[in-house]
């Protein structure tokens, strides 16, 4: 990579929202905390945070810039508040500009402009999901809109998770709908891997589109999703009131409305997905709704909550290759049968397509369950 001068690269990285980068006091921490070295990854905060100051001098690959997952365990540890996420951000979108993002990114920004989703898949597959499950359309009238993330929309193993959904919404009386076809991605890839401008011009097009329908109130079965939609689309003047699934099953349970009257005697381990943990500070609804399951033991990862390990599949790291001794993810199948887990449950489609390689990549996947929470739920009704 040229090198470009460093006033015109910090004052960039400033504009597009790293105007943090300053504050920075190379102390360490960050790159202290940072999974990647843990794992024998090349990615150092810190050495990043210096690169943005000096111009990306010495800045050797485009690769070490993408392995950020975005956990934003950094940040919530920063003694100075640097907002690193945003610096990434900033940096990535200086590169994708250029045109020089890696190509499987680029292949993923190219299928959510032409397509409306990640995943190379026709819109009009978008609905799939729904064939022999009677979901409702979002109406005037209708309560909330489902917002079925593009992961349990399209991909196989997660659509699991919108399907359980559906089945647990409806027995609860909830007036819900989707709207299918018409829906996009929310547009939380693009802005991470570095696309900012499709990024706001595919936001304000949902936010178009979804006040077009009238829609108010909003369910999401992806952290990722709720995240954008509750952090990102007000400053874009999309303002809704927006819940994570797991949150209005946790209201639902408590106001006697969802009764569960199976039971699964396991011993159950949560992940922490970074978007409802770090990113929203979602962290007792998931557990509150295991711990309502009859028979569900409920235990924890040493690191967890607040300082979670991340599964390795934010920032764009979902569609990139990754050694499996490098995996976040493996790390943690290791951790889940040491400890004796039988289910390793999260709320994330994300994490669960991590996790679910991760467990058959270590012949675990016999032994310990990958279960999205909205799937126990669905099997204890």
């Amino acid at each position: 990579m040229s090198v470009t001068p460093f006033l015109e690269v910090s004052q960039a990285i400033a504009a597009m929202g790293g105007d943090t980068l300053y504050q920075c006091m190379q102390c360490g921490l960050c790159s202290g905390l940072c999974p990647w070295p843990a794992v024998g990854g090349e990615f150092r905060t810190r050495q990043l945070i210096r690169m943005g100051q000096l111009g990306l001098e010495g800045f050797e690959s485009d690769d070490i810039l993408y392995a950020c997952t975005t956990c934003k365990l950094c940040v919530v540890n920063c003694p100075r508040q640097v907002g690193i996420i945003d610096v990434v951000k900033a940096m990535r979108a200086m590169i994708a500009e250029s045109g020089a993002a890696p190509q499987m990114l680029r292949t993923i920004m190219g299928s959510i402009h032409s397509k409306g989703n990640p995943w190379s898949e026709d819109r009009d597959k978008r609905e799939k999901w729904t064939e022999g499950q009677d979901v409702p359309k979002f109406t005037e009238g209708t309560e909330y809109f489902l917002s079925v993330c593009c992961t349990s929309a399209y991909d196989p193993r997660s659509q699991a998770i919108a399907r359980a959904l559906n089945k647990i919404l409806k027995a609860a009386g909830v007036s819900f709908g989707i709207i299918g076809n018409e829906e996009s991605c929310c547009g939380e890839a693009l802005r991470k891997m570095g696309d900012e401008e499709q990024f706001q011009a595919l936001a304000g097009k949902n936010i178009e589109l979804f006040n077009n329908k009238g829609v108010k109130k909003i369910i999401t079965t992806s952290p990722h999703c709720y995240a954008t939609f509750t952090q990102e689309y007000p400053e874009l003047g999309g303002e809704f009131e927006v819940i994570h699934y797991t949150q209005l099953l946790k209201q639902l349970i408590d106001e006697g409305k969802l009764k569960l009257s199976g039971s699964l005697a396991k011993k159950v381990i949560y992940h922490d997905p970074c978007y409802l943990g770090r990113h929203t500070e979602v962290f007792e609804a998931p557990r509150d709704v295991l711990k309502a399951v009859p028979g569900v033991e409920l235990v924890e990862f040493d690191r967890n909550k607040k300082m979670a390990l991340c599964c390795g599949g934010g920032g764009g790291r979902l569609w990139m290759e990754t050694e499996p001794e490098q995996r976040f993810s493996t790390h943690k199948m290791r951790e889940a049968d040491q400890k004796g887990a039988q289910v390793l449950a999260t709320a994330c489609p994300y994490c669960i397509n991590m996790f679910t390689d991760s467990a058959k990549g270590e012949n675990l996947d016999e032994k310990i369950a990958v279960m999205d929470i909205s799937e126990i739920i669905a099997e204890a009704l």
